[in-house]
């Protein structure tokens, strides 16, 4: 068995795979080589890294590796690429029991109580799943209260669709519920447009801190959802965030998505205004990913979809963006990361948005401000981005200078800061005289205004 290696070949680690590989071909010819995961799975033909390897296991490998492992070990050379059927998930010996108590203790535990999705967005892997499939319930409830007693405190949820079934749902989050201890912390994925009545419920009575779901909108634009399948009722996603932000302590993170067949710039600008309005504590703005195997595929040459051949493959143009247009937007989304998304300019920013006739303009404003002064959106000092920020609302916006020194100054204790930095200097000393040392270090609690 120790001449049987597999290897997990992701977006992110494309390059670096491909170089193990050669290095093992080189050092260890004998070795047999087994790849499997999103990148190797679909579009084989032709790719390097699937030309240097012994076998490829397209889809779930969970039952299918260890059947391979006993082909080989028995003399046997199965097909170059496999395609197993998806194992039946009663069959699968859930893996958490392999976790030290030190991994427990450290660790987010990525944990799924199901797999597949029913909905057919074209951009998403998830697409090609014919049906969605549960773990049972029993030993998957007892895993978790092992994990609990046994010190476990982060729990990542990766269902694509936790809320797809509710009474599911209401089990899982009421079993929680009903164990809650300090620092317990739950993500979840959920479906924009489906939060009925018994789920609200049970989502609001949990206490701060403990909920993070995370709500793929992706686009607001009918036509773009249109092309690439994607179904979601407008008005119930906008009612059922700003229930979430209105009365529940949950830490909402809504996804947007650059670059989808049919959104240009304005189409963008829209949506992101709109998701703005309904106060999730994080939008995130992602470009679109080449990934294979998508149905997105066929829209490339009628939409103009151009990819870098570049791992993560971002989108560099299409029919409806401009190189110039993405590159702009691609600024757009480290700025707002960096001052809209980090929970460390939580008062100001909102002052700032809740002013600004759109909150894309005024942030695609500060993006222009910063490139104009050769600043770029990463890699900038806590200190420094606050320095900026004051520069920008008293530059660009005309904020009187002590007004924006008071505003940016809340932030500034909240963030756990005691000293008098330069741009304080328009502050009196009465208001300096309040500041008090904070934690507020973690992501969740630094978004909360209060």
């Amino acid at each position: 068995m120790g001449r049987l290696i597999g290897l997990g070949v992701y977006l992110w680690n494309v390059e670096e795979t491909l170089a193990v590989v050669r290095v093992l071909r080189v050092l260890r010819p004998e070795v047999v080589i087994v790849l499997g995961g999103p990148e190797v799975s679909h579009e084989t033909r032709g790719q390097p890294i699937v030309e240097l390897a012994d076998h490829v296991i397209c889809g779930e490998a969970d039952l299918a590796f260890a059947a391979l492992c006993r082909q080989r070990l028995a003399g046997e050379v199965p097909a170059k690429v496999l395609t197993p059927a998806p194992p039946d998930l009663s069959r699968i010996e859930l893996p958490w029991s392999e976790y030290s108590d030190d991994d427990l203790a450290n660790r987010v535990l990525y944990v799924e109580a199901s797999r597949g999705c029913p909905y057919r967005c074209e951009f998403c892997l998830s697409s090609l799943d014919d049906e969605v499939r549960v773990f049972p319930e029993g030993p998957f409830f007892a895993a978790m209260e092992t994990l609990l007693r046994r010190g476990a405190r982060h729990f990542k949820f990766v269902d694509r669709t936790f809320n797809l079934d509710v009474k599911q749902s209401l089990r899982i989050l009421e079993f929680f519920q009903s164990r809650l201890t300090p620092g317990l912390f739950l993500h979840f994925e959920l479906v924009p447009d489906r939060l009925p009545g018994p789920l609200r419920e049970v989502i609001r009575r949990f206490p701060p801190g403990v909920l993070q779901l995370e709500v793929g909108v992706q686009t607001l634009n009918p036509e773009t959802e249109a092309l690439v399948s994607r179904r979601q009722d407008h008005a119930k996603l906008e009612d059922n965030l700003r229930f979430l932000a209105q009365h529940t302590s949950a830490h909402v993170h809504v996804d947007l998505i650059v670059g989808l067949p049919g959104e240009d710039l304005a189409s963008f600008a829209r949506g992101f205004d709109a998701l703005v309005k309904l106060r999730p504590q994080e939008l995130q703005v992602g470009l679109l990913k080449r990934l294979k195997g998508t149905p997105i595929a066929r829209r490339e040459a009628s939409h103009g979809l151009v990819y870098s051949p570049l791992p993560p493959f971002e989108i560099l143009r299409t029919a409806a963006l401009s190189f110039d247009e993405l590159n702009q937007l691609r600024r757009f989304a480290r700025t707002w990361d960096a001052w809209g998304n980090s929970g460390h300019f939580v008062l100001t920013m909102r002052r700032v948005l809740d002013e600004a006739p759109s909150a894309f303009g005024v942030v695609q404003r500060l993006s222009e401000h910063l490139r104009a002064r050769d600043v770029g959106s990463s890699g900038v000092a806590l200190t420094r981005r606050f320095q900026l920020l004051f520069g920008f609302l008293t530059e660009a916006l005309g904020w009187e200078r002590t007004l924006a020194a008071e505003s940016l100054f809340e932030d500034y204790r909240r963030a756990g800061k005691t000293d008098r930095p330069s741009w304080l200097a328009s502050l009196p000393d009465a208001a300096l005289a309040e500041a008090v040392r904070v934690d507020f270090s973690a992501r969740q609690t630094r978004h909360r205004a209060k």
